[in-house]
């Protein structure tokens, strides 16, 4: 009986993820000068993964 495809290991699929995690988020905005490092954490703009 095969595996159903939906239960294979993530690193098969291969897959780009679209939604991203705060830390990644809060060092994206970071790098593209939109925030400081002081500011608050809550109210992130939203942002696209790097290409």
């Amino acid at each position: 009986m095969s595996q159903h495809r939906s239960l294979r290991a993530a690193s098969t699929l291969g897959g780009k993820r679209n939604v991203l995690k705060r830390f990644e988020r809060t060092a994206i905005l970071e790098k593209r000068g939109q925030r400081k490092a002081g500011d608050r954490i809550t109210g992130l703009r939203k942002t696209k993964p790097d290409a």
